[in-house]
């Protein structure tokens, strides 16, 4: 069900994601260009999506690959989504 903690959970969501947008903003203010920017935050999101499936000194096995492909898959089509129904709005204004 829909509890405080999940709502909670949302709200730090939110706000990591919101902190690491700040990030690549800054990055692209110093003249980074913003392909290079995203190239690396997905990176870092690689290196940090290893270290919580498989810890400091393990790798992710190839079934372990295909999730987290899986979840990025679901990730970029949801944003898709979000944006696509912002647009709508937007014209609608």
């Amino acid at each position: 069900g829909f509890t405080e903690r999940t709502v909670h959970d949302h709200d730090k969501h939110r706000y990591c994601t919101n902190k690491l947008l700040e990030l690549a903003n800054q990055l692209k203010d110093e003249q980074i260009d913003p392909a290079l920017v995203s190239g690396a935050l997905m990176t870092a999101s690689c290196v940090y999506a290893t270290f919580v499936a498989a810890g400091n000194k393990g790798a992710l096995e190839p079934s372990g690959v295909d999730k987290v492909v899986a979840v990025y898959r679901r990730t970029l089509a949801h944003q898709r989504e979000v944006q696509k129904a912002r647009l709508q709005g937007s014209k609608n204004h």
